[in-house]
């Protein structure tokens, strides 16, 4: 008996302790992806991820979609990579079936970085890759070098006449790129693990996704001034200044580009405009409807409870220092028309109110009312009025003050009021402009193109960025370096062969469902479900 309970015993601890061996080394595949995408550095704004399995590359064979992002040449280099390297036969078995993070960093140049990330399966060693120049019509020249610390690899690929620079990172994990300065940055970068720089998807969306994208909203200024040479664009402004961070999983169709996931806020950061737009219940959005066919890019803005967007918008104002300065506004004009703009303002405000920017550089706000009649008789009292429904406010700063950040551009604005809908510019021209718009229907929802990317999109929404590639030229001319600009006017695949892109956000539980599209022109793609 005695036998009996030793050999129980041993059995029982020999059990126990392979299953905490087992379970210490086992690694969940969202504990994977979260190890390897630490040894990125957080100058990444974007990372793109997907599987290297042949299925991938199978859907995406002659899709246009990476090509017009990418572009032609970045994506033909990544392409001789793939072949010449992940699918060489001492690399093949190592690295097939296993994610790869493709990182969009800012360089020194003006230009973009591309940095790949990936890991290789057990029982690697990293001196294969030395091996690689010895077989037979490898087209490639490998030499050893030391970044950081760490073993790196400089591989010279004849078919592309440019060096490839690896870095071997903990755990078999590996990073690599063209540019030198991004490979040294990645050797040098001190992991932490305790810090992350994106939030993942969840296991089972993560699983179950085709592709993922992660975004990392502060890094999209950096982003930005690579490409525009006018650092104060306005596009994508209100985003860019969003503390938060995004993961997306790509859904699947051969003419546009979707994604939809969380946006999640970094509560330990200065709150920006957007985040009044989290404590919000979704809104159908009509505003757009009325858009101007000339629509360059638009943002929309909806809230269920207009009375407590103005009480945030009014404790934004206090924590971004600007209370003093709104209350003397308001104030004197307490004190000289007698009217409590603030207060009889957000009793009327509508549901949605959006800012435009035009084709021809035009800047039109467009504000739902409640009453149309019942504004305008507010407004008439603090204006100088060229009509009977439009003039010109005295005061400025006041859209700034009433309805946030977005409308700061519009300092002292000319007015006019269409049904119930409040229009504001910088200029009584553009108000005749946007009056001829509206009495001659001349919308973008007109557009059957315009319809079918709407389509697309989610119904309701508390932020919505739309860009029209085609409209938004002359500003982006005006804006852009201008070798970043000739990419819309060569022969190559690229941006230019895109329709539009529209990037919504959905409160949901103080954060915001994300869905982000990107759509290419009907006349270059057949299109399929």
């Amino acid at each position: 008996m005695k036998r009996q309970i030793i050999i129980t015993i041993i059995l029982l601890i020999a059990t126990a302790f392979v299953t905490v061996v087992y379970f210490k080394n086992l690694s969940t595949p969202g504990m994977r992806t979260s190890n390897i995408m630490r040894t990125i550095p957080p100058t990444a704004s974007l990372i793109f991820e997907f599987n290297n399995d042949k299925s991938f590359y199978d859907i995406f064979n002659n899709n246009k979609l990476f090509t017009a992002i990418i572009g032609e040449q970045k994506l033909n280099e990544l392409d001789v990579l793939r072949k010449q390297l992940l699918l060489s036969p001492l690399l093949e078995k190592y690295f097939t079936g296993q994610n790869i993070f493709l990182s969009f960093h800012t360089s020194k140049t003006n230009d973009i970085d591309l940095l790949l990330t990936m890991s290789s399966s057990s029982g690697f060693e990293p001196d294969v890759f030395e091996q690689l120049s010895k077989q037979p019509g490898s087209g490639l020249l490998v030499t050893p070098l030391k970044s950081g610390g760490k073993q790196g690899y400089n591989i010279y690929v004849n078919a592309l006449k440019k060096r490839f620079y690896i870095i071997s990172n903990l755990d078999n994990v590996f990073s690599g790129s063209f540019s030198k300065e991004l490979a040294d940055e990645s050797a040098n970068y001190k992991i932490s693990k305790e810090k992350q720089a994106f939030v993942l998807l969840s296991e089972q969306q993560n699983e179950n996704s085709l592709a993922s994208v992660y975004i990392n909203y502060s890094q999209l200024s950096p982003l930005f001034n690579q490409l525009f040479a006018n650092n104060s664009t306005d596009i994508f402004k209100s985003f860019r200044l969003l503390p938060a961070l995004a993961a997306l999983s790509l859904n699947y169709r051969s003419d546009a580009l979707m994604f939809n996931g969380s946006t999640t806020i970094q509560t330990n950061q200065a709150v920006s405009y957007l985040n009044l737009f989290s404590y919000q219940q979704p809104v159908i959005n009509h505003l757009k409807d009325i858009f101007p066919s000339t629509t360059a890019y638009s943002i929309n803005f909806s809230v269920s409870d207009p009375l407590k967007f103005g009480a945030d918008l009014a404790q934004w104002h206090v924590k971004a220092g600007l209370k003093a300065e709104k209350d003397a506004l308001f104030d004197k004009i307490k004190a000289e028309t007698g009217t409590g703009i603030k207060k009889e303002f957000t009793n009327l405000l509508g549901n949605e109110f959006a800012l435009i920017t035009t084709r021809y550089f035009e800047k039109f706000a467009i504000i739902s009312v409640k009453d149309g009649s019942k504004l305008n008789s507010l407004l008439s009292g603090i204006s100088v009025m060229s009509s009977e429904n439009s003039g010109r406010l005295n005061y400025s700063k006041l859209p700034y003050f009433l309805l946030g950040d977005a409308f700061s551009v519009l300092k002292q604005p000319y007015f006019m009021i269409i049904d119930n809908y409040l229009i504001l510019a910088n200029s009584m021209g553009e108000l005749k402009s946007y009056s001829d718009i509206y009495i001659n229907r001349k919308f973008l929802s007109k557009n059957d193109q315009y319809n079918q990317f709407d389509n697309l999109l989610a119904g309701r929404s508390n932020v919505a960025f739309f860009f029209h590639f085609k409209n938004s030229q002359p500003v982006l001319k005006r804006d852009f370096y201008p070798g970043i600009y000739d990419t819309f006017e060569g022969n190559e695949t690229g941006w230019k062969n895109f329709y539009a892109a529209s990037f919504q956000f959905t409160a949901a539980d103080k954060n915001f469902y994300t869905n982000f599209c990107m759509r290419l022109n009907t006349d270059t793609t057949t299109i399929k479900n």
